[in-house]
């Protein structure tokens, strides 16, 4: 990667390397390099882990009000490769990462391999400068994302996330399906499914109709790969 290019890349950054060759292997791909420990795999391992641990912080400090599950919902939601890929997309990161033949074209560049890479920038500033160079790296480009988490989505609304998700992809309107429902009247149990543009996801049983349709729903996005397992910690109100 020839200076030019990783003056280009450290001006969209806003952060300036001691040592180059770290910011030259973040934007190496595995599919560039004959053996893997030259690619920015290893740095992406570590990246994960400080933006997971910055962003928990950065919530935690925030949010004073909430719950340990509803920053666990939060933090899902920032901390995902969705995020991820949506911010190096909008810097024009993935367009200087270096791949093999045949992956230029590959969606990929916009999903995981972007978000894999943001992750990789994030470990190279860390060992060019430390932990506190990289936060401020990580609130900076977050920041935004941070101010957009409102309160309805940290506590699970995933209704709400779902049919915006389905109005913005396929322009339709998810709908619920009453599979079952067992139990005495005091009692029942009631079992929903989503259904987005004729696909059927994974149903979800809950103690009334709403509390099964927004457990659907996050099982929808979890299928989807908007949300991650792991979350499921809530009430229906």
């Amino acid at each position: 990667m020839d200076e030019e290019v990783l003056q280009q890349i450290e001006q969209i950054i806003g952060y300036q390397f001691s040592d180059r060759k770290l910011l030259g292997r973040a934007f190496t791909h595995s599919s560039a390099v004959d053996n893997r420990l030259s690619s920015n795999e290893r740095l992406e391992f570590i990246g994960d882990s400080i933006l997971a641990l910055v962003i928990c912080q950065a919530i935690f400090d925030r949010f004073t009000s909430y719950l340990e599950g509803d920053l666990t919902k939060m933090k899902s939601m920032l901390v995902s490769r969705r995020s991820g890929a949506r911010i190096a997309k909008q810097l024009g990161l993935q367009k200087f990462l270096k791949v093999g033949k045949g992956m230029s074209s590959s969606r990929a560049l916009t999903g995981s391999l972007a978000a894999g890479l943001l992750e990789a920038v994030i470990a190279a500033i860390y060992f060019d400068s430390g932990f506190d160079a990289a936060r401020d790296f990580i609130l900076r480009i977050f920041g935004p994302l941070i101010d957009k988490a409102d309160a309805e989505q940290a506590q699970g609304n995933f209704k709400s996330m779902l049919q915006q998700y389905s109005q913005q992809q396929f322009d339709v309107t998810p709908v619920y399906g009453l599979l079952d429902e067992k139990g005495p009247d005091h009692h029942k149990c009631f079992e929903s499914e989503a259904i987005v543009a004729g696909r059927h996801f994974s149903s979800a049983w809950g103690t009334n109709k709403k509390e099964a349709e927004q457990k659907a729903a996050f099982n929808a996005l979890v299928e989807l790969g908007i949300l991650e397992e792991g979350l499921m910690d809530f009430e229906s109100d």
